[in-house]
């Protein structure tokens, strides 16, 4: 099986191109229609593993999910109480959305149950999710007093909270928000900053009641949830990556449609914009009560930024291929503030430090963050790095290789599958010299 990648100096990026559907929102509408009541059609679905992960989780609890077509699903409801016992442990695989929301979930269903996934994930943390879920009634049991999976969770009934977050984190807040369907009476969560709100939207449309004051998010316990039709729009956080390659490789000039522009995720283009970068919104539009735009994308001469705090949880999951950005800038650009980045898939500040210095970069790895010295030029390559079998650090680090002098071979690229079916594939139709090695 061909599990690497090979990156070369690429000549200018041309075309239009469809990404993948929206992995956060993917999650959330095949999960929102199975605790509705009635049919739920999902078009554009992302079909990546860990999409599939959650759809396996819910036919084991009794779920018809049927595929119609590629990206194409039909989902009979079960209404909220309709969930049955699984009789084997759900396995998320590598998707810590997954386990966060469904956890969530499953705290207030009444059976016993079991979720786990592979080594990577059960060394993240779940105590974010876990200690406000028990400050609930919620019972759950795991490694490390919890902090860890697997967990075992005996449904029970809760009670309401009103959970202040210590952390901007939209996993958090939509588990708080599942176990709130459950339970009588309001159920909130107050964030430090504004987190992604795809949850609260695709509640409101299956018609779910939803107070927004601020940073606080309300849901009223037990809503008539009804089967909607969902259309997925393409995943900006999939888009980054030939969104900075045309960028940085010379004389690019690509059009990547149907991209979602939710304002809560736009951190990476205010910042690329900020940097000097040429992405225009063409046909802006909604599907599925998402904002959704055409984004052109030219070749730019960036200059190096420091980031604002502020933006940092709208940027979060991009946060690996801007640093190849700020590796091409002009100037220096500093990140601080983002040790959310330490435990993701990987710990992707070292990964990606590791990764470029082995390519020329000059950067300094922070606590919390990084300073990366921009060449303005092409990188040295003529390296071999590793992804840490993180799919982001695996993408960024293939764009890396397109803007350097001698070859880089990326080992360990499997899990790109896992939010970015085609990657290669993709990049290649535009003109990107990569392929899969073994």
């Amino acid at each position: 099986m061909l599990n690497n990648l090979i990156a070369k100096e690429s000549k200018p990026l041309t075309g239009r191109i469809t990404i993948p559907g929206d992995k956060s929102i993917s999650h959330r509408a095949i999960i929102f229609g199975a605790l509705a009541t009635g049919e739920t059609v999902v078009k554009k679905l992302l079909e990546g593993e860990d999409v599939l992960r959650t759809i396996a989780a819910f036919r084991a609890m009794g779920v018809d999910i049927e595929r119609i077509e590629a990206g194409s699903y039909r989902i009979q409801g079960v209404g909220l109480d309709g969930l049955a016992e699984p009789n084997d442990v759900l396995d998320m695989g590598n998707s810590g959305t997954a386990m966060r929301l469904i956890t969530g979930l499953l705290a207030s269903q009444p059976f016993f149950s079991v979720i786990s996934g592979d080594e990577s994930l059960r060394g993240r943390p779940m105590g974010r999710v876990v200690n406000p879920l028990r400050k609930m009634g919620a019972k759950i049991s795991g490694r490390n007093g919890g902090k860890l999976a697997p967990l075992v969770i005996e449904g029970q009934e809760l009670i309401p909270l009103d959970y202040i977050s210590p952390v901007a984190s939209a996993q958090v807040k939509t588990a708080i928000l599942l176990a709130g369907l459950n339970t009588a009476g309001e159920t909130s969560v107050t964030e430090p900053a504004l987190s992604r709100d795809h949850t609260e939207r695709m509640l409101e449309a299956f018609g779910a009641q939803i107070q927004r004051e601020g940073l606080k998010v309300t849901i009223d316990g037990w809503p008539d949830l009804v089967g909607q039709k969902i259309v997925v729009p393409g995943d900006i956080s999939s888009a980054a990556f030939p969104m900075v390659a045309a960028l940085l490789v010379p004389d690019s000039d690509i059009v990547i449609e149907g991209v979602g522009i939710n304002p809560t995720r736009t951190g990476l283009l205010d910042l690329l914009i900020k940097m000097g970068g040429q992405i225009q919104q063409l046909n802006p539009r909604e599907e599925g009560g998402e904002p959704v735009a055409d984004l052109r994308v030219r070749h730019s001469q960036l200059k190096g930024i420091t980031v604002p705090e502020s933006v940092i949880p709208r940027a979060i999951d991009e946060f690996p291929v801007f640093f190849v950005a700020a590796a091409l800038a002009e100037g220096k650009t500093v990140l601080e503030g983002a040790d959310e980045l330490r435990v993701k898939e990987s710990d992707r500040i070292s990964a990606m430090v590791e990764g470029l210095s082995k390519l020329g970069v000059a950067l300094e790895e922070l606590p919390d963050g990084v300073m990366i010295n921009g060449l303005w030029e092409r990188l040295a390559g003529g390296a071999t790095v590793k992804s840490h079998t993180d799919h982001r650090i695996a993408m960024s680090l293939s764009v890396a290789g397109l803007v350097s002098k001698k070859p880089v071979k990326v080992l360990g690229c499997g899990n790109i599958n896992t939010s970015f079916p085609g990657y290669a594939d993709l990049m290649a139709s535009l003109g990107a010299d990569i392929e899969w090695s073994g």
